[in-house]
């Protein structure tokens, strides 16, 4: 048995790949016997804790009006009591989430702790830096940081094969690497039968790299013709006061935002939509980016609609899994057209949440990533 430390500042009960990625890692290390602790912060108010089986520490942090920690003074507000969190913390292998000023604290304290660390990497932070235009001496000292931090890691877990691409452009040996994929949990978000209703879902966080207002601006276009239907939108993230803003003005009273749900309830929200969405935005810096989120719609029994650039569209149309179009108002507003025009019959519901279970487990790529950390120690 190892003492394993994951460092993280979103873990559930906080919506987000990151969350629920991690979750089911602590998960499969708990259940191969290992001691797991968690490093993590108080989530937003009114958030609904369950840590069963887990020694989960959390630290109030800052959050932005949001409730997001996103941007440097609150990465800091957790990383700076981070790094003497975990220099009072004995551990054989510590599992360290991005951003870089996290693995930064973490690679300084484990060096001081002669404890060997993992960087699990969902993205390059620099080069998803560089990709919305941050200042390039910023980018420069971001590339440096990133490249020390990753390179001082034991093994590095990357989810795609993108991310190895930008892994290796920044320096990191291949060799240090190890592709697990990307998953959803299939438990917390599972098709159960409910009546479908005239309803366009997206569940998930809404910043800049992921373009959401493509979708407030295609609903515009249809709801005219489709006088039942409503869009609605579940999470948080930096564009959510401009996506109100904008939705109040095209749309008036046809679109709905929601504070982050519950998986189980989202789920069920997926289940009866005539379909889920998800986007990635061309030329952000995040061109290689899986959105998990269309795993979660699919695995709920709702077609996708996805939006944009990355590995999911050709996975979209190989496997009939709904609509992949550009990141274009007028492709999104066709697609929104097919989907109010036919909802989905349960076997179709059904046949989604299957592929996505035998296809896109999240135990499968915790049990992979678990691999990592074992052989790490």
């Amino acid at each position: 048995m190892a003492r394993i430390t994951i460092v993280s500042r979103l873990f559930r009960p906080e919506t987000g790949a990151a969350a629920y990625r991690l979750g089911a890692l602590a998960d499969e290390l708990a259940a191969r016997g290992h001691q797991v602790r968690v490093l993590t912060t108080v989530p937003p108010r009114g958030a609904r804790i369950e840590d069963a089986g887990l020694d989960v520490r959390r630290w109030p942090v800052l959050r932005d009006k949001g409730g997001n920690v996103r941007g440097y003074v609150q990465y800091l507000s957790y990383d700076i009591p981070l790094f003497f969190r975990l220099l009072l913390t004995r551990s054989d292998v510590v599992v360290v989430e991005p951003p870089t000023t996290t693995g930064v604290s973490s690679r300084v304290a484990c060096m001081l702790r002669r404890t060997p660390y993992v960087h699990f990497s969902a993205d390059v932070v620099s080069t998803a830096a560089e990709g919305i235009g941050v200042n390039r001496t910023v980018v420069r000292v971001l590339k440096v940081l990133e490249r020390w931090v990753l390179r001082g890691s034991r093994a590095v877990i990357a989810v795609s094969d993108g991310v190895l691409r930008d892994l290796e452009d920044l320096g990191v040996p291949a060799e240090l690497v190890t592709v697990v994929g990307v998953g959803i949990d299939t438990t917390r978000f599972a098709y159960a039968e409910r009546p479908s209703t005239p309803t366009l879902v997206y569940g998930g966080t809404m910043s800049e790299i992921h373009g959401a207002e493509v979708f407030v601006r295609a609903f515009a276009k249809v709801a005219d013709r489709h006088p039942e239907a409503r869009l609605l939108m579940i999470g948080q993230g930096t564009d959510v006061p401009m996506l109100k803003d904008l939705a109040q003005r095209l749309a008036p009273g046809r679109v709905e935002f929601r504070t982050p749900q519950p998986a189980e309830h989202l789920s069920g929200e997926f289940a009866a939509a005539a379909a889920s969405l998800a986007s990635v935005r061309p030329g952000v810096g995040y061109d290689f980016a899986f959105a998990t989120k269309a795993l979660a719609g699919l695995s709920s029994g709702a077609p996708v609609i996805y939006a944009g650039v990355g590995p999911l569209g050709p996975l979209v149309r190989e496997n009939g899994l709904g609509w992949a179009v550009d990141w274009d108002v007028d492709a999104v507003s066709e697609a929104m057209e097919k989907a109010l025009a036919d909802h989905p019959a349960p076997e179709r519901r059904a046949a989604l949440s299957r592929w996505v279970r035998e296809n896109h487990s999240l135990e499968s790529v915790a049990g992979k990533a678990a691999d990592v950390v074992d052989r790490a120690r």
